[in-house]
This record gives C-alpha cells, sequence and structure tokens, in this order.
C-alpha cells in the first residue's frame, strides 16, 4: 500500500481521537488474567490491536468484536503456549502475555516478539521482575519462558524507567502472595489507564502515576465493563499536523494535560494552542521560531511524537536541536525528509535541523510507525506530490487515518 499525496492545503476542522493503542495492546493481554468475560470499549481499529486479538485466539481464547472499537473477550480455555507464534512475532506488547499468564498460571511460554525496528529494546528488567517475584525466567529457543511453584511478592527497583517492564511487573504481581513495591516506574497515561483497568477487575494496584507503584496481591480477578482512554501520541500527530501546515484544527475526546510536553513547544514555536476541557484547538503559525527538543519518559516529551515534531521544525526560521534520550534508531526519517529538501544532521542521538522556506514532494520509504506519520506530515506541508510507500507500519497505530486527513482538507490518497 502506498500514499499519494499533494501537498500545500491548509488543514482545518475536527477530529476525534481514537482509544490509545499502548493501552489497549497492554489491557487486552491483561483481560485473560481472568475466566470471566471482558468487554473492552474505545479499542483503536488499527493493525496491532488486530495482531493482538489474533494471539488471543492463538492460545486459546475466544475473540468476538463487536462494531469497530468494542472487543468482548472470555480467556476461560487459554492455555499456556500458543500453537503458532506469527501473530506474536508483529507486535512488541505481545511480551504483556508473559506477565499475564504467569500471574494466572504460574507459567508461560511465549514467542521473543517484534515491532519497529527503532533501536535495542531488550526486557531484561522484565526478566529480572518476574525472578523477583521468585519465578524461572530466560529466553529458551527463541521463546520467553516464565514458571513459578507460587509467586512472593516482594520490593523492585528498576534499573531504568521502562513502560513495559512496569506494566509486565505490575500483570505479574496481581495476583502474587503479599504487597510488591515497583520503584522507578514509568509514569506514561497507558501505565496508569491499565493500572485502573485491572482494579476494575478486582485488583488492588496503587500509585500508578508516581515513582512508586503498589500492588497488593489478589487470589482471583473477575469480568468487566472497560472504556480505553484517547491516544495521546494519535492527539500528538494531529497537533504537529495544524503546526506544520499553518492550519486550524480542533483535536476532540482528548485529555488535553496528557499532552502538555507537546503543547508547550509548539507554543514555544509561535503557535496558538487553545485548551478546553476535553478538547485542543491548534492554529499554526506563519512563521515558527525554531526551538530544543529532548525526549523523555513522561511527564517529559514522548520519544513516540520526536519525528513528528522534526518534521514541524524542518521549516522553522532557524535552528533547532532534538535529543533522543529513549532509542538509538530513531532518525531513520532524516534521509526521506532530505529528499525532500530539510537541511538535517545527526550525530550520536541529536539531530540538528536548519529550517528550509519549502520542503518539495519526494517518493518516501516508511521505516517504522512514527516515522511514516512523520512523513505524512512533511508531505502535506511541502510543495506537490508526493508518494509514501509502506504505509503498513502507519496502519498499525492510526486507525482511519487516510479518511480524517481528508475531512480535515488535505489531498491523501491510499493506493
Amino acid at each position: 500500500m502506498k500514499y499519494e499525496i499533494n501537498g500545500g492545503n491548509r488543514l482545518s476542522g475536527e477530529v476525534v481521537i481514537s482509544g490509545a493503542k499502548n493501552a489497549a495492546l497492554g489491557i487486552l493481554a491483561a483481560s485473560i488474567m481472568t475466566d470471566d468475560e471482558v468487554v473492552v470499549e474505545n479499542v483503536p481499529d488499527v493493525q496491532d490491536i488486530a495482531s493482538m486479538l489474533e494471539a488471543i485466539v492463538e492460545l486459546g481464547g475466544s475473540v468476538t468484536r463487536e462494531g469497530k472499537n468494542t472487543v468482548r473477550i472470555n480467556a476461560k480455555d487459554i492455555g499456556l503456549e500458543a500453537k503458532q507464534d506469527g501473530c506474536f512475532k508483529k507486535i512488541r506488547a505481545s511480551y504483556y502475555f508473559v506477565g499475564a499468564l504467569l500471574s494466572k498460571f504460574k507459567k508461560a511460554i511465549i514467542p521473543v516478539p517484534g515491532g519497529c525496528a527503532i533501536g535495542e529494546r531488550p526486557i531484561d528488567l522484565h526478566l529480572k521482575g518476574f525472578r523477583a517475584l521468585g519465578a524461572y525466567a530466560d529466553i529458551v529457543n527463541s521463546k520467553i519462558v516464565a514458571r513459578a511453584d507460587n509467586l512472593i511478592a516482594t520490593h523492585i527497583y528498576l534499573d531504568t524507567v521502562s513502560v513495559g517492564a512496569t506494566i509486565n511487573i505490575m500483570l505479574a504481581a496481581t495476583m502474587a502472595d503479599g504487597t510488591t513495591y515497583i520503584e522507578n516506574v514509568a509514569k506514561e497515561p497507558h501505565v496508569v489507564d491499565i493500572a485502573n483497568f485491572l482494579n476494575s477487575m478486582g485488583a488492588n494496584v496503587r500509585g500508578a502515576g508516581t515513582d512508586t507503584i503498589r500492588v497488593r496481591g489478589v487470589k482471583k480477578l473477575h469480568g468487566t465493563t472497560y472504556s480505553v482512554i484517547p491516544d495521546q501520541i494519535e492527539a500528538g500527530t494531529y497537533m504537529c499536523l495544524a503546526a506544520a501546515t499553518k492550519g486550524d484544527i480542533l483535536i476532540k475526546d482528548i485529555i488535553p494535560k496528557h499532552l502538555d510536553s507537546i503543547s508547550a513547544k509548539l507554543i514555544d514555536m509561535g503557535n496558538n494552542v487553545i485548551e478546553y476541557d476535553e478538547a485542543l484547538r491548534v492554529v499554526g503559525c506563519e512563521n515558527e521560531y525554531p526551538t530544543q527538543v529532548k525526549t523523555l519518559p513522561y511527564p517529559g516529551f514522548p520519544t513516540d511524537m520526536q519525528p513528528q515534531i522534526s518534521s514541524v521544525l524542518v521549516k522553522a526560521r532557524g535552528i533547532s536541536k532534538v535529543e533522543e534520550s529513549i532509542f538509538e534508531s530513531r532518525f531513520k526519517y532524516v534521509d526521506e525528509l532530505k529528499k525532500m529538501g530539510a537541511k538535517i544532521e545527526v550525530k550520536d542521538k541529536i539531530s540538528t535541523i536548519e529550517g528550509v522556506e519549502v520542503l518539495n514532494g519526494a517518493d518516501l520509504v516508511v521505516p517504522d510507525l512514527r516515522a511514516g506519520a512523520a512523513l505524512v506530515i512533511a508531505a502535506l506541508s511541502a510543495n506537490g506530490k508526493s508518494t509514501i510507500t509502506n504505509v503498513e507500519y502507519i496502519k498499525r497505530g492510526y486507525e482511519d487515518f487516510e479518511n480524517k486527513l481528508a475531512a480535515l482538507g488535505a489531498d491523501v490518497k491510499l493506493v
């Protein structure tokens, strides 16, 4: 699949944000921890979610989709190991099944996950957490194997802030004996959402969103109906689209607090960001100022927004610097932007961007999910036609992207 985009239009209008992909992935994995039926609402209709649901079926669970955004799951017949492992290798978040199955059955065998190639993403901290709870945990023949006679609560300090390890250890500790304390945890909104989901099933998780999460083990979990929070990264992408195209977009059904770091940078550049209770309006300015961006764990600037903000900065009047402190291979989109006339140099984990007046359409290749969104932003703000291939990456994380863009006035066609 590819996008054909004619750039130059100012995007304006309203866009409704879908459910958070990263929250939904963890919630779907956690849904198998009860034998009762679980209903998850506001699930984004994207490829990563389809792969996660396929993985639940491969494990022996029952999945029923009700419309585009509601899923009914029954995991009473779930097993410990998948019949086939193809769907597990499509997404990084499939490793959450280890924590979920280990908590429920005290044993799990899951294929080593895949996902976007944006740098080293080891699972050492996950394994360390499982071992601290009393489990054997290691990688054997390309599978993550974890087992325990019993899981015993403990005190765990994460050497580095890791979203994946925070969630996986939280899942594993949910039905351990006693109270587990996990320190130096990730505070991202989807970590909090997954904790809230667990609590809705009868878990006792406190402190999500702070430096320490406390998990008091329970004997079993029950069914629930739960709605996923809105997607912080999708919302941020449309904020950058408004800025890059000098447009005027009202972004609806969001939690504005989750977007503070993105709003701050766009305001630094001279854009107007107006906050409402559950919406933001971004009005792009004609001549944006340069700024400096450093990706950090939440509430810092999200690594998943680094490519998109860079696609705005390429036309700012002056020199900007963008430092990537999370993943070392997050600048694969730079060579594609250079095809359009962008002036960017990358050294170590810092890109120096010298703003240009005009970008020109080009033939572009998407290297990963968020880089793909950045290339769409650049193409929509460029003069002339761009062709963007490998849009399957974009489909992994953005629901109905081309139709939402078209409704805002973009000239975009999926071929």
